[in-house]
């Protein structure tokens, strides 16, 4: 928030200045009454060329350094993350694993939706604890897609590769509420139905949610073995759920 404050207040200030130079021009160099003839042609100004060439560069600069400072802060993992999601997106739906945890919940099966009141209550939901920090392991079955959810400010692409994570979204949710989320990679003919729902609660009802998995037998994680291989119809793999 501070770079994009602070960079809208630099821009602001070198509009102000280049504005007031613009009309410094018009009013200082304006075609006098009874003035005949052109004025007289400047062919080079080597300081002036100097100056407009180096304060933008300098400008650029400053922008890039602080740019890539808060990136790699946003960027910058845990390192001894509270609570370990592993994310796996799908054509067209998401499994949440709770890695510390060992379970997951229900497996995300697409559903064509209608409109109708009531879908967003049946596409998948991850819990989160407020106030704990949290590292997302963001991971692709089948396609490329894309983990978005716009309350949290920032997003993630998924790539397929069983053989490593990777990307990873740290974050520390600081207020409950349920925020919606959504691929944001076209991914095929259902991408626009790739949705889920994030539920940031309490500490006591995140080990309440957890406990219930345990109960219903959602333990162990679901991994690599329900990830599609090269070539392999989505419909084929959904019937593997």
């Amino acid at each position: 928030m501070a770079l994009w404050v602070n960079s809208w207040i630099a821009a602001l200030v070198v509009g102000i200045i280049t504005w007031g130079l613009i009309l410094w021009c018009v009013v200082a160099y304006r075609r006098r009454k009874n003035t005949e003839g052109f004025p007289h042609q400047l062919s080079y100004n080597l300081p002036l060329e100097v100056f407009y060439l180096t304060v933008p560069l300098m400008i650029v600069g400053i922008f890039f350094v602080f740019t890539d400072r808060e990136q790699k802060a946003i960027d910058d993992r845990f390192q001894d993350p509270e609570v370990v999601i592993d994310v796996r997106g799908k054509q067209w739906s998401w499994d949440f694993n709770y890695v510390k945890e060992d379970v997951h919940e229900d497996p995300g099966v697409q559903t064509h939706q209608t409109g109708a009141l009531g879908a967003r209550e049946r596409v998948p939901i991850l819990y989160l604890p407020v106030g704990k920090r949290v590292e997302l392991q963001l991971n692709s079955r089948d396609v490329q897609h894309s983990f978005w959810v716009p309350a949290f400010l920032q997003k993630r692409d998924l790539y397929p590769d069983a053989r490593q994570i990777n990307r990873y979204i740290s974050v520390t949710p600081g207020r409950t509420g349920d925020f919606d989320g959504k691929c944001a990679e076209l991914c095929g003919e259902f991408h626009s139905e790739m949705l889920f729902r994030v539920k940031v609660v309490s500490e006591q009802e995140y080990a309440s949610h957890i406990a219930d998995l345990r109960a219903r037998g959602n333990t162990g994680l679901r991994g690599d073995e329900y990830d599609r291989s090269p070539g392999q119809p989505a419909l084929e793999r959904q019937d593997q759920r």
